[in-house]
Order: structure tokens, then C-alpha cells, then sequence
């Protein structure tokens, strides 16, 4: 017998590259889920909110800011893959989380959350003595520079920006490549992690919108849907 599909699924940014295979992905039928509405950045967000077990938002950094603010008041679970956030943006979902389930992630692949959690054991083993370099490439078209992947490597391997050196590549339909790498006397360490299909980003999001459907309100991560 076919499971009843009743996760009602709202895309914001549905024109974007990203809404649109989130979208397609859902539609394909892996899921049990629907697309319960799509809204492009300057659509009616509010009758999303309202008719939608939960969003996924691909949008922008302020935009983001807006869509927690509209989580928070239409009591909707919100998964935000946005990247570019600063500090102040942040901040304002931390707030939100604690009224509300959140999920943000840099990175929504299975794999880079993977190399997230190596990373940091790697750090916490190896100390002060090992050099951290991170390098990383995307298409010639992306806007924030570091990666939003990269400041989060930054931060799994528990040391201040200045104290790691970032190399950064933009260049042809690059969908993503992120290199750690561990550098000591006489030995270097270097894990690696290569985008080949930007659909591994819709899949991840879509995972973690269908996990964070019922859970209480929080501030969490892809980590936190997989078990990391």
C-alpha cells in the first residue's frame, strides 16, 4: 500500500537554480512530500507560511533575515541554505530559533557535512602544531568569497579566519570543491571534498526539511539531521 503523502512543502526563491530543483527533485517522487506552493523573492511569502507544513529557503542573506521573522510568526519549521550570511544575520536566526525550528546550513551535501565533522576531529587531534590552509572553487557566477562552506570549515577546525590561510578559485560551471589541509613538520594531511551535481544540495535540503518537520524549537544543522 503507498504511503499518504501529507508534508506540504513551500519553496522561496522558486525561480532561483536552487528553487527550481528542489522543486523538480520533490516532483520527481523519492519524497514523501508535495510542493505545497512556490514564491519567487517578490511573491506573496505570507501565504506560503500559512499553507505549508514547513520551507526551504534559497533566497538571499536579508531575505533570510524576513523569512525567519514570518517562521516565527506563522509557527513553521524553516530551512534556510542561503549563503553569505554575516554576523548580523546570524544573530537575528538565533532569535528566531528560539521560537521556532530552524535549520541553517552553508553546505546542505551529505559529504561536506561529513568532512565537517573530519575536520574538526582532525583539529582537536593534531593541535596548534599543524598549519590549516582551505581552498576552495565554485562557477565564476558566485557572489561571497570565501565560501560559505569554507568559514564554516574555518570554524570546525576551531580557529580564528585570521589564523588560516584561505585560497579562493571562481571559474566555469564549478559546482564546488573544498580542500582542508593540515600542513606539520615532515608530514601534511589533506581531505578533500568535490560537487559534481548541484542536485546532492536539493536532496540534502529536502532531507532536512522533511527532519525538521516536528521538531522543537532550535537552531539546528545538517549535522544534527544525520546524526554527527
Amino acid at each position: 500500500m503507498t504511503k499518504e503523502v501529507n508534508m506540504k512543502i513551500g519553496i522561496l526563491g522558486s525561480n532561483g537554480r536552487m528553487g527550481k530543483m528542489i522543486s523538480a527533485e520533490i516532483r520527481a517522487g523519492q519524497y514523501n512530500a508535495t510542493v505545497g506552493a512556490e514564491v519567487d523573492i517578490d511573491g506573496d511569502k505570507t501565504a506560503t507560511f500559512k499553507s505549508c507544513h514547513v520551507i526551504i529557503d534559497f533566497t538571499s542573506p536579508k531575505a533570510a533575515v524576513e523569512h525567519a521573522e514570518l517562521a516565527v510568526k506563522y509557527k513553521k519549521p524553516l530551512v534556510i541554505g542561503t549563503t553569505g550570511l554575516g554576523e548580523k544575520e546570524e544573530q537575528a536566526l538565533l532569535a528566531a530559533s528560539k521560537k521556532t525550528a530552524l535549520l541553517y546550513a552553508a553546505n546542505m551535501s551529505l559529504g561536506v557535512n561529513l568532512l565537517l565533522s573530519l575536520v574538526e576531529q582532525a583539529a582537536e587531534k593534531l593541535g596548534e602544531e599543524f598549519d590549516i590552509g582551505i581552498f576552495e572553487a565554485h562557477h565564476k557566477n558566485k557572489i561571497d568569497s570565501p565560501s560559505g562552506t569554507a568559514l564554516a570549515l574555518c570554524r570546525a577546525a576551531k580557529r580564528k579566519e585570521g589564523n588560516i590561510g584561505f585560497s579562493v578559485f571562481r571559474g566555469g560551471d564549478i559546482v564546488g570543491e573544498h580542500t582542508v589541509t593540515f600542513a606539520g613538520a615532515g608530514e601534511r594531511i589533506e581531505l578533500s571534498h568535490k560537487a559534481t551535481d548541484r542536485a546532492i544540495f536539493a536532496r540534502g535540503a529536502i532531507t532536512a526539511a522533511i527532519w525538521l518537520e516536528g521538531q522543537p524549537s532550535g537552531l539546528y544543522s545538517m549535522r544534527d539531521v544525520l546524526g554527527l
